[in-house]
This record gives structure tokens, C-alpha cells and sequence, in this order.
């Protein structure tokens, strides 16, 4: 299945953290937090102005980015966990 976001929304997978600690202690998955990481899988075309004109959103495919532990809706495709969440809610982007 291919999502095609709306508006100013984008499709996020989320990128697992490491489940150990620098000391070596594994952390077992029902006591990990939720990354606050992920890849941008899709963008949306962007929202439109007071004249109809698109803004673009400022993110493109391939993307590792930032956003809250609670930020946008929870959705599965294929069996596979995807977040879909407004630009607003994304707070920056991981630079290599």
C-alpha cells in the first residue's frame, strides 16, 4: 500500500534507539521510551495560502528528523508502524 499525504502532513517511520547502555545493560522492550527520531517516508505537497498558492513544506524524502514522544497519529500499513504528522509538529532536522 502508498500513502500520499495531504496538505502539510508527512509520513514518518520512527528509527530504533539502541537497547543498551554505554555500560553494556540491555534494556528490555516494554521498559524503552518511544524514539523521538524517525525517516520521512513522504511529504505532502503543503498547505495553501490566503490566494490558493502552495507553501511548500520545508522537508523532503529520506529526511532523519526530530518531534515530540507524543507527536502525530499512529497508523499501520503492511504491518509496519508509521507516524503521520503535521510539519508543525516536527521540531528539526538531523544534519550528518
Amino acid at each position: 500500500m502508498k500513502i500520499r499525504p495531504l496538505h502539510d502532513r508527512v509520513i514518518v517511520k520512527r528509527l530504533e534507539e539502541e537497547r543498551k547502555t554505554a555500560s553494556g545493560i540491555v534494556i528490555p522492550d516494554n521498559a524503552a521510551e518511544k524514539p523521538d527520531q524517525g525517516q520521512v517516508l513522504a511529504v505532502g505537497p503543503g498547505k495553501r495560502d490566503e490566494n490558493g498558492k502552495h507553501i511548500a513544506v520545508d522537508l523532503k524524502v529520506g529526511d532523519r528528523i526530530l518531534f515530540g514522544k507524543y507527536a502525530g497519529q499512529t497508523v499501520k500499513v503492511d504491518g509496519e508502524e508509521l507516524l503521520v504528522m503535521r510539519e508543525e509538529d516536527i521540531m528539526g532536522v538531523v544534519e550528518a
